[in-house]
């Protein structure tokens, strides 16, 4: 945490420039969270979020205990999953693998919540798609796994605490998103460069900040365009929200004054999640729609965008792989 500096007004963020009315900075925090202390003198009581976190002290309860204790109930056999997995919150991507036939349930996955998927981008034409092998190939026998509809913060990171103990490697998300400066008429792709940090689960697993970064080892695999996409990949910032339905116009245009592209809900988690624990997540945004401002929103494109964003996901662990000299 940086050196106690001078408080500013709510919603007056530091160097004159004001917020629209009613906004609250991250700064804002020590001063809102002034009141009558117990016995009624004066203190500081800050949100139970930002107090009491000891972010070095590990956890009394742990992914890999549960796992076993799902093993044992649910009668599932030990094993490993596969080392690319995919968090899918929408559902589109598999449910287009589905009608595909390219889904198998992983039988190692102990999960009392969800089920794994195992899928190949390697074989014949899918049923409504174009080739994907047009892209980089992943080789013979590499098994992504896909996980669909595991929609916000909180349960993103539950799965991929879950994922990494079971094996996982890389973990890589595609979220549908709200557009909140225009690159481009939707649909299109953001790589998430950093998220800010309007949920909760980040804070458990990082010290309070403005924004969480993807780990930039994972950022120097995108120095280069991605081969095999039909427009090139965009690349910025996101709003991670817990509460979609509270986006605001004040909060949208606060958004955009700090050049945010895009509002989801899981990237500031996943990015803290991988920074805490040291595991590769990267985390794009399918810019999908603006909110629903208007009828006719949220057009993915063919087959809901699951065929782009298969091609995005193909190229991005074959590029991760490659850089880490991945058995494939």
């Amino acid at each position: 945490r940086s050196r106690a500096r001078p408080e500013s007004p709510p919603g007056q963020r530091r160097g004159g420039a004001a917020g629209p009315a009613g906004a609250i900075t991250i700064e804002d925090v020590a001063v809102l969270s002034r009141k009558r202390a117990p016995g009624g003198g004066e203190g500081r009581v800050p949100p139970p979020l930002l107090s009491g976190k000891r972010h070095h002290e590990a956890s009394v309860f742990t992914p890999e205990n549960l796992l076993r204790e799902a093993r044992r109930q649910l009668s599932v056999p030990e094993g490993a999953v596969a080392p690319v997995c995919v968090l899918d919150p929408d559902g589109d991507i598999l449910r287009y693998l589905d009608r595909n036939g390219r889904l198998e349930a992983n039988p190692n996955w102990a999960c009392y919540h969800t089920t794994l998927h195992d899928f190949s981008l390697n074989g014949p034409v899918l049923g409504d798609g174009p080739v994907l092998g047009d892209g980089p190939a992943l080789g013979d026998g590499l098994s992504l796994g896909i996980i669909g509809c595991a929609v916000g913060a909180s349960f993103a990171v539950l799965l991929a605490e879950q994922l990494f103990a079971s094996g996982c490697r890389l973990l890589i998300s595609v979220t549908s998103s709200g557009q909140i400066l225009s690159l481009r008429e939707p649909p299109y792709f953001i790589l998430i460069e950093k998220a800010l940090r309007d949920e909760g689960t980040s804070y458990h697993y990082l010290p309070a900040a403005e924004y969480v970064s993807i780990p930039d080892a994972l950022l120097e695999l995108f120095e280069d365009d991605l081969p095999g996409l039909a427009e090139p990949l965009a690349r910025g910032a996101v709003w991670t929200t817990d509460a979609p339905f509270r986006e605001t116009r004040s909060a949208i245009e606060l958004c955009r004054s700090k050049g945010i592209l895009a509002v989801e809900m899981e990237a500031a988690a996943l990015y803290a999640f991988a920074r805490a624990r040291g595991h590769p997540v990267i985390c794009f945004a399918h810019i999908t729609n603006r909110m629903a401002s208007a009828a006719g929103d949220f057009e993915k494109g063919a087959a809901a965008g699951s065929i782009e964003a298969l091609r995005l996901i193909q190229a991005t662990a074959s590029r991760w792989l490659a850089h880490n000299n991945e058995s494939r």
